[in-house]
């Protein structure tokens, strides 16, 4: 553990710092009271789900305008143009998911933080538990964690787990809590510490 603390506090001496309180204040400027901002950051959610995080802003900026209207036979063709990895799944799952657009902003304000997640891990399609996780960070809440493919990986090369062959919901919360420790030892939101942890795996800091 000692190694990956010191390594994060040498980031936050860094110009990476600002680059990331910077990114944190564009996810708190989404504006929670809009069913249409919301939604689209949800799309792009279920888009970059084991998919290139560059490429899906790339197609999510061409497409977003199509998330709420086109049919979902018209999104899947113009998706596989981008060079989509799942055009007919992931369209599917954002035409299926546009009912839900307006309940959006009262769920969000109204719910508290488990109920919140797990309302978005029922009743999104495509949504588990970092999909629901990624999107609420997204929008400006800093209290979950986003335990991608890469955050796993750099756990597990810091000695911190055991990669899970499947992550469960009950190894997702197990090392979400090691995560909770690991920002409050460094004194960072999970928000930022994810940003954190993404750019020294990636060398990236993305969304």
């Amino acid at each position: 553990m000692n190694e990956l603390l010191t390594t994060i506090q040498k980031l936050k001496q860094s110009s990476i710092q600002t680059t990331i309180q910077q990114r944190i204040q564009e996810f708190k400027n989404i504006n929670k009271d809009s069913a249409e901002e919301l939604f689209q950051e949800l799309c792009f959610c279920i888009l970059t789900a084991n998919f290139n995080a560059e490429r899906t802003i790339h197609i999510h900026q061409q497409l977003h305008g199509c998330f709420c209207t086109d049919p979902k036979e018209t999104l899947s063709k113009k998706l596989r143009q981008q060079g989509y990895r799942f055009p007919n799944t992931r369209a599917a799952y954002i035409f299926n998911s546009v009912s839900k657009k307006d309940l959006l902003p009262t769920i969000l304000q109204t719910l508290q933080q488990d109920e919140r997640r797990t309302w978005l891990v029922q009743n999104i399609k495509g949504f588990g538990y970092k999909e629901a996780s990624h999107f609420l960070r997204n929008i400006g809440f800093d209290d979950y964690a986003i335990i991608d493919s890469h955050i796993l990986d750099l756990l597990e090369r810091y000695h911190q787990i055991k990669r899970p062959k499947i992550l469960s919901k009950k190894k997702y919360i197990e090392i979400e809590k090691l995560l909770q420790t690991i920002a409050q030892q460094t004194h960072l939101t999970l928000a930022e510490l994810d940003l954190y942890l993404w750019y020294l795996e990636t060398g990236k800091i993305l969304k």
